[in-house]
């Protein structure tokens, strides 16, 4: 029996990207119940890849009763609702076989990370206010991509002026845009941008230096994604909603390391059910940003653990 959900969890505060603001993260879960074992997965739509509550539903409500991981990889695309599905059923595998997902996916054991706390867009001031409370994490992310970032970013490097920054530019900006602002990002102490560009007008990557390293998000989705990024990216940015689910992500993660691209494990704004699988994606990638329930002001019970250490795999109960 496949149940599918669309559950929604309030922010601690309003979240702001380029693109918009948001006070609740909306997820689409599936239950899966086959055979005696059950499992869940979780997703995210996400309006940028024409993906919306009503459309990850449709899809995942037509598919075959029975369908296994193999099957499914065929069936759905790359994208959230193949995602859900793929890791409810990698967690019924689990709890039919009494093993952890990562024993069956044959991985090591996984342990704690630590990952980016993400920043929203905001003015200056009230950035800098917020680097502030939280200048004490190793990794901060901010999201920048409009015509005033750099105030925004010293204002944040004088709220945290020891802590490791990534930026995301959401494809804001353009090559020259990119050229000109690099070695002041440098100087700044930033350690790596993602998606400066256009998805699919990111081709001056290739072709202008980049002192500064960046990583590709909405230009990498899978595999499929691998060689047009050669030449204009250092690194990737796998997040399970892109790759389909985890049975992808893990294969995206080896392909991508064997082509020399540094590895990023990053997520939707989603609760803990849809951390807990990126978290074995995670293992080992050069840098982590799965912090969407620390945006949350609720989440699953149990949720995944986040202290000192990073955030820490999931128990049983929840996932895996």
């Amino acid at each position: 029996m496949l149940t599918v959900t669309h559950d929604r969890f309030r922010l601690a505060e309003v979240f702001t990207i380029a693109r918009g603001s948001r006070t609740h993260a909306d997820v689409v879960t599936v239950s899966l119940l086959r055979d005696g074992a059950s499992g869940r997965g979780e997703c995210v739509p996400y309006a940028r890849y024409g993906e919306s509550i009503d459309s990850v539903r449709r899809e995942i409500e037509a598919l075959a009763t029975g369908i296994g991981r193999e099957a499914l990889q065929d069936v759905l695309p790359a994208g959230a609702a193949r995602n859900a599905v793929d890791c409810a059923l990698w967690d019924r595998e689990a709890k039919r076989a009494g093993k952890r997902v990562w024993e069956l996916a044959g991985l090591t054991a996984p342990g704690p990370l630590v990952t980016a706390f993400t920043l929203s867009l905001d003015t200056p001031d009230k950035m800098e206010a917020a680097a502030r409370r939280h200048a004490a994490r190793p990794l901060l992310k901010i999201k920048l991509g409009t015509p005033d970032d750099m105030p925004r970013l010293e204002a944040v490097r004088r709220g945290a002026p020891d802590t490791r920054i990534i930026i995301d530019a959401n494809e804001g900006w353009s090559a020259e845009v990119y050229a000109e602002l690099a070695p002041h990002l440098i100087g700044l102490g930033v350690a790596m941008v993602e998606q400066p560009l256009p998805a699919g007008d990111d081709g001056m990557l290739g072709e202008i230096a980049r002192p500064l390293p960046v990583c590709a998000d909405e230009s990498c989705h899978d595999r499929a994604s691998l060689p047009a990024l050669k030449g204009k990216y250092d690194m990737v940015n796998i997040k399970l909603d892109k790759t389909g689910g985890l049975t992808e992500a893990l294969a995206l993660r080896d392909a991508a390391r064997a082509d020399g691209f540094g590895v990023m494990v990053g997520c939707m704004v989603g609760s803990s059910l849809a951390m807990a699988p990126a978290v074995l994606v995670a293992q080992g990638a050069d840098i982590v940003d799965l912090d969407g329930p620390l945006l949350l002001a609720e989440d699953r019970d149990p949720p995944l653990i986040y202290d000192e250490q990073g955030v820490h795999p999931s128990t049983a109960a929840l996932w895996g």
